[in-house]
Parts: structure tokens; sequence; C-alpha cells
């Protein structure tokens, strides 16, 4: 189906929408200007952080805790994660191998400076998180995508990862579950790809920053727990996702000593230790009861269910979204090309989705959709969505 040549699609609709990375961008400012905006866009929990983080917060305010940390972070919070990570992810990892960071993303970037030189290929899971690029382009390595599906619910596969290695190739990225597309490496892909990465002497990070929202029957699996992978995995993670703590800015990273010193070398310089205050929220976190994990997911679990109900009225097809917290939708179906339509349902029907071409430019048919609205709300923008559809499907 030629998407662009929907009669239906004003010309000037056309127009704006034929930039998708720059769309991203302008359908926030659009939307800041419009009223009563149902925000299906961006992934940044809305739940409220816990009580007794915020509380664990306040006291280390209160009582004087809060002048600066060594680089790495304090040595209780980087022993709880190296606990947290032992027990619930297998990893075999002591606080020597744990570095708190400002936020998941600055840990890959870190990882990304430390590990990656000028001409180095790393092997990225496609479609990915844009930020990736930038780390990878900022230390002079070449991103190469390996190609994963909608009809395997974008689960990775060793073949694909394998048939992209060149003599160029360091460094492999799993991100599990992914932004955008909610898949999850399953256990048997992630033993297949570790007994890849061994053979060709890859080291593996791995963003796991949504291990903790994955949906039944599926379970999260850390491919740094399997025999020969400790001196080669490097495993990012944050309290911001599973805990609603996205604005705190703290995440952390477990990798081999030698590599967390050359990161802390880096954050040394640029961004120095992470907030103290923010340190002493992730402790809590860690440390403290888990009921807010488990009673997010169940809130998560209820929303997806209305969300897909939805998708499936509209016609759309997706990927299943097995964790985090989007789903990954095929436009196709419709008969509108995905930065035409995320435009449409703005300017029309006032929900703001992102088209998926923030992702990779060949992602012009797939649009993201995040379930980050209570469910009232996401009930409320199906219905605005409907009409929109209506009146420009082919």
């Amino acid at each position: 189906m030629n998407l662009n040549a929907n009669p239906n699609i004003p010309e000037e609709v056309r127009a704006v929408a034929a930039d998708g990375t720059q769309l991203r961008y302008a359908l926030m400012e659009i939307a800041r200007e419009m009223d009563d905006v149902i925000a299906l866009g961006r992934g940044d929990p809305d739940l409220d952080t816990p009580p007794h983080i915020v509380e664990a917060a306040k006291a280390a305010i209160r009582d004087g805790r809060a002048n600066p940390t060594p680089v790495k972070g304090m040595d209780d919070l980087r022993a709880a994660i190296a606990a947290h990570m032992r027990q619930v992810n297998g990893l075999p990892v002591g606080a020597d191998n744990v570095m708190v960071t400002t936020g998941g993303q600055e840990g890959l970037f870190l990882a990304i400076q430390a590990l990656i030189d000028p001409g180095d290929e790393i092997l990225v899971p496609d479609p990915r998180y844009s930020s990736y690029d930038d780390a990878i382009q900022r230390a002079g390595g070449v991103m190469v995508a390996v190609p994963t599906n909608r009809e395997d619910a974008f689960n990775l596969e060793a073949e694909a990862v394998e048939a992209a290695i060149t003599p160029a190739s360091k460094a492999l990225l799993i991100v599990t579950p992914s932004n955008p597309t909610a898949g999850i490496v399953t256990e048997d892909r992630a033993r297949a790809i570790a007994d890849v990465a061994i053979r060709h002497n890859l080291i593996v990070i791995v963003d796991e920053i949504y291990g903790k929202i994955v949906y039944e029957p599926w379970r999260h699996f850390s491919i740094g727990s399997l025999p020969g992978m400790a001196e080669r995995a490097i495993t990012l993670d944050a309290f911001s996702k599973s805990y609603a703590m996205t604005g705190w800015r703290c995440g952390y990273v477990a990798a081999p000593a030698n590599v967390i010193d050359a990161m802390a070398r880096v954050k040394q310089v640029t961004t120095g230790p992470v907030a103290t205050v923010s340190q002493w929220a992730g402790l809590a976190a860690i440390t403290g009861p888990q009921d807010c994990v488990s009673e997010y997911l169940n809130i998560y679990t209820e929303r997806r269910a209305v969300l897909l109900d939805g998708l499936d009225r509209m016609g759309f097809s997706y990927g299943e979204p097995r964790g985090g917290l989007f789903v990954w939708a095929d436009s196709s179906s419709t008969g509108i090309h995905a930065a035409e339509l995320s435009y449409l349902l703005l300017k029309e029907g006032r929900v703001l989705i992102f088209p998926g071409t923030a992702f990779g430019d060949q992602w012009r048919e797939y649009v993201r959709i995040t379930m980050l609205e209570p469910i009232d709300t996401l009930k409320e923008a199906v219905d605005r969505m409907l009409p929109v559809l209506e009146r420009y499907r082919l």
C-alpha cells in the first residue's frame, strides 16, 4: 500500500509530517499550546514516587546528609545494589562492580565512552531508542543495526546477531524489555546470544531499565547471569521506571571492576557524583518494601489490556508488548502514514503519540503509544482516536 497516495490526507499535513524526527519535537510543542491533550507519547511514569522513598530523601536533607559522595556513589547504596542484583538478577557482582549514575541514560553514555574506540562497531537491535545513536557517535563508534520483527514480538535472534558481526565488531547492545517495541529477549534467546558473544569475544551492554515491568506469562532474564558473561557483561538499570522516580535521576551500572573504574574517570570530569539526596532515595527504594513495584505492575497490566483492546478496535497490528510501558503499533493497516497519523490525532483528536521514525528512519509505518495515563483517560483517548481514523482511513 502506498500510504503517501492516500487522497484523504491534506497536502499541508504531508508537508508537516515529512521529517519524522523533527515531527516528534514539533508535536510536543504543538501539544503544549493546546488544551486538554491526552499525552501518550513520552515515557515518564505518571504514578507518584512511593511515600517511603520521598520520606527518606526528606530525612537526608533534614539530618544534614546531603554532602557530595564519591564519584562512584555512596558505599551503602553500591553494596545494596550489588546485593539486589545478585538476588533478583543472578549477577555475580559485589560493590566494586557497581557505580551509581545520573539516570540510566548516563550509564549508557559512560559505558560507551569507556569501551568504544573510533571505528569500533557496536551491534544494536532495530528499532532502538535514539539516544543510543548519540552516545555511539560521540565515541566515534559505528552503529550496526540488527533487525527484529513484529511476528517474533521483536525478540532478538542469535542468528541475526551473528550475521551482523564483522572483524570491527566490539560490542552488542541488548535492550530488554525494549523501548520502543516492548519486546523482551527471552531466556532461550539470551543463552544463544551469550554463546555468540563468547565465541566472537563481544562485550555485551544490557539495558534492563524496564526489567521489573514484564507481563504474565513472560519473565525477565539477565544475560549477565550466564556462565562466561561476568567478564564481558555491562548491565544498566535505574530507579526511574519501576519506582516512578524519573525526575530523581538515579541509575546504576554493574560491570567488571576495571570497566567501572574507566567509567568513573569519565564521570569525574563531566557530571561528578549523583545528587546525594537522590542516592538516599535510591537506597530506600532498593532496600525498602517492594510492594510498590508489584502494585505499579498491576496498574500497568490493567492499562495494557485497555489500550490493546482499543488498538484492536481501531484495526492496528502490533508486536505483543511483553514488557515496558509502550505499544509499538503498525499504522499501515489504517492506510495512514504514521507521521501523518500522529499529526492528525493530535490536531483533531487531541491525543499525542510518537511516529516510529523517531526510533529509526525505516519505521515509517509504526507509532509508539504509551500506557501512562489512568484507565478512564486511556478509554477517552481511544474514543477520540476512532473518529479521526474513520475520517482518513482508506
